[in-house]
């Protein structure tokens, strides 16, 4: 087990090295210069001040001992500092991140256990009215894209009923019920498509485990319908519900970018959605690298649990 675990590991590290490499060279494309938009447009800088300017930010250097040079500072646990507002990256994201993973952790809850109960009960009774509310209810999850969702709820629940906040944050520390009340409809905005993809792949998962000679045999032996289905069925249906899961909740932090900006919530999706927009290169580049961290480690977290499931994997490593 520890050296199928140390294998993943080792596979991990080219994969970090190869997304700070394109996120590096991505944002770099942007149009603009950084320097531009930290003076403002009202600025009247001298070639002296700007050469200064880019000099500090390290701009003036060729883009590969750029690279080296930022990627030496995050080996030592230096994500940089904003050009724009002069503030340590760690320090932004100790404030922001918990945040996001609020608001991720909210919508893994409302989209994960409603959507393996619903797809499960789906398998179980396919073809029957339960089976096509449920394919409705997938379909839908899967049609709306998370803008146009923001704006139906937010037009639902703050306009026409007026139950919860369009806009704003209130930390959970200060007041737990306001927290909830201004995280909700963010979290069923992400949760409502991941809730869609998990129906559709535990529902497929489930039939083709269900057409399985082992499962008419546990069932010809006598054995409770309950047990076939806790001990046959469940245990082999759930590597691809594990797959999905795990690489769902990675893309809710991707998905954070638009939710948190429309809502308001000041999470890392808003804070580099607002990078991008002035071209805060170390800002792009240190939360494009944690997110990627932690997409890895829910990868890593993925192939453990493989072998949990599938005794298999432990021996054939």
């Amino acid at each position: 087990m520890a050296r199928y675990v140390l294998a993943r590991i080792v596979l991990l590290v080219p994969v970090l090295i190869g997304v700070s490499l394109v996120t590096f060279s991505l944002i770099r494309l942007v149009p603009g210069d950084p320097v531009a938009v930290v003076l403002g447009s009202e600025t009247q800088a001298t070639p002296q001040q700007v050469a200064a300017i880019r000099a500090a930010f390290g701009l003036d250097e060729p883009a590969p001992l750029q690279y080296v040079h930022w990627l030496g500072r995050v080996l030592s646990g230096d994500l940089g500092t904003s050009f724009r507002t002069g503030r340590s990256l760690s320090q932004e994201l100790a404030l922001r991140l918990p945040v996001t993973l609020e608001l991720s952790m909210l919508a893994a809850v409302l989209g994960i256990v409603p959507a393996l109960l619903a797809g499960t009960l789906s398998a179980l009774r396919r073809n029957s009215p339960t089976d096509y509310v449920v394919a409705v209810g997938t379909l839908a999850g899967l049609s709306f894209p998370n803008f146009l969702l923001a704006t139906l709820l937010v037009l639902l629940f703050s306009v026409v009923l007026r139950w919860l906040p369009p806009i704003g944050y209130v930390e959970l520390r200060v007041d737990p019920i306001g927290n909830l009340r201004t995280m909700l409809l963010p979290a069923v905005c992400l949760a409502l498509p991941f809730a869609g993809v998990m129906m559709r792949i535990t529902r497929s998962s489930v039939l083709e485990v269900l057409g399985q000679d082992y499962v008419r045999a546990a069932r010809s032996k006598g054995l409770r319908h309950g047990t076939v289905l806790r001990r046959h069925v469940l245990r082999n249906a759930a590597i691809p519900v594990i797959t999905v899961a795990g690489l769902s909740l990675a893309r809710l932090l991707g998905g954070a970018v638009i939710v948190e900006t429309i809502f308001g919530l000041p999470g890392i999706g808003r804070y580099v959605f607002d990078a991008i927009s002035t071209r805060d290169y170390p800002v792009v580049q240190g939360v494009t690298l944690v997110v990627a961290v932690a997409f890895v480690l829910v990868s890593l977290l993925i192939d453990v649990l493989y072998a949990v499931v599938d005794p298999r994997l432990r021996t054939s490593h």
